[in-house]
Formats: structure tokens, sequence, C-alpha cells
């Protein structure tokens, strides 16, 4: 069973930057498929990128193409996601989500960070 904490969040004016880090521990980090996700208040948590296990593959949202880049380093158990041109709608708690195969729902997830952009 894989333990995740994230790290790196914080306030930040629109236009700038950020990189949240996920870092793994209890597991073999390179078996799972890692993901972002991020809650706004008052809405439901969405999906923004996820990396599989070699990070040969990336997808994410729509709305952060081209701003947001998912990467990971499994020699130091770690995913990241560095933001650029944030955006005040970008402010949210955002998570890492592990899991190990593809299709399957995410199991594992971290207490969250938080991102808060001003305009």
């Amino acid at each position: 069973q894989v333990q995740l904490v994230e790290s790196g969040g914080g306030l930040v004016q629109a236009g700038g930057s950020l990189r949240l880090s996920c870092a793994a521990s209890g597991g073999t980090f390179s078996s799972y498929i890692m993901a972002w996700f991020r809650q706004a208040p008052r809405k439901e948590r969405e999906f923004v990128a996820d990396i599989t296990w070699s990070g040969s593959n990336t997808d994410y949202t729509n709305s952060v193409k081209g701003r947001f880049t998912i990467s990971r380093d499994n020699a130091k158990n770690t995913v990241y996601l560095q933001m650029n041109s944030l955006e005040p709608e970008d402010t949210a708690v955002y998570y890492c989500a592990a899991k190990r195969t593809a299709g399957a729902a995410y199991r594992y997830w971290g207490q969250g960070t938080q991102v808060t952009v001003s305009s």
C-alpha cells in the first residue's frame, strides 16, 4: 500500500507558476500510474493530469493543456505538476492519486495541498 504526501502549494498571482510535488512511500512507485486531481470550493473533484508507469505517456484535462506539465522521477518516488500561467480558476486543493492498473479507479490519495491564484 502506497502513502502519498503532496507539497508545493501556496498563494501566487495570476500569470505566475508553482510546482507541486507528491512523494510516495510504502510501495513500488514505478508500478503505479500517477495522477493529479483538484477540487475547487463548491465544485466536484476533477481530473487534472496523469502519467503512466515509466512516464512515457501523459494526459491532461483541456483547461490545463499547454500550461501544466506532469512528470515523475521513479528514482525519487516523486511525481510533479509544473503549473505555469496560472489563472484564478486554477484555485483549488490539489490531490495526488495512484493506481496500479489502467482503467481502474484511483485507489490511493494524498491529503491535498492548497493552491490559491489571486487576480
